[in-house]
């Protein structure tokens, strides 16, 4: 869904969450540009060399401290008024441990897995969870991204859909987006 100016100009986005079809919620308002960050970010965890010993699965790898386990984005309904069009969506990581007998004799091991925990909870409190490899994540995000550039008619600067450089400079904390239009005011 698309944010406008006063003058009517889109310039950011705002997620519309649906369930099987039926409004579920809206979260995130200006939401857009984090999204961007977070697709550029899960395409670089998944090709970092130096994460491979920690994680040698790409699968396992996700932004931010190879012990982290914190949270990738919270997106909430901001409004003053109690509606029906709250939700939220937010997305944490977490580490999960398997037991994996040895084969034969021997001892058995440890199999440690990252994954990234999606949960969206609609205004009438029903919640739902996906439990993504940082390659699904990815490719969820980068969906995202992409349709809020085909509906803005412009690239977040910095980064695209698919996660290419369109700028050389990339603009820390920006929400700006190249190819926006501007309205002159009298």
């Amino acid at each position: 869904m698309l944010c406008r100016d006063s003058m009517g100009v889109p310039y950011e986005i705002t997620l519309e969450l649906r369930c099987d079809g039926k409004p579920y919620g809206r979260v995130g308002e200006r939401c857009g540009w984090q999204l961007a960050r977070l697709a550029h970010g899960m395409t670089a965890a998944r090709q970092d060399g130096d994460a491979h010993e920690a994680w040698p699965d790409p699968d396992d790898r996700f932004p931010g401290a190879a012990d982290d386990g914190g949270e990738l984005f919270a997106f909430r309904h901001r409004s003053r008024s109690i509606g029906m069009r709250g939700g939220e969506l937010s997305c944490r990581l977490q580490t999960i441990r398997t037991w994996m007998p040895a084969q034969g004799h021997g001892h058995g091991e440890w199999r440690l897995m990252r994954r990234a925990f999606l949960e969206a909870w609609g205004s009438a409190g029903v919640g739902r969870r996906a439990v993504l490899t940082s390659g699904e994540l990815g490719a969820f995000v980068a969906d995202l991204v992409e349709e809020a550039e085909q509906r803005l008619g412009a690239r977040y600067v910095g980064e695209s859909a698919a996660v290419r450089a369109v700028c050389t400079e990339k603009q820390r904390n920006s929400n700006l987006i190249h190819e926006a239009g501007i309205a002159m005011r009298p």
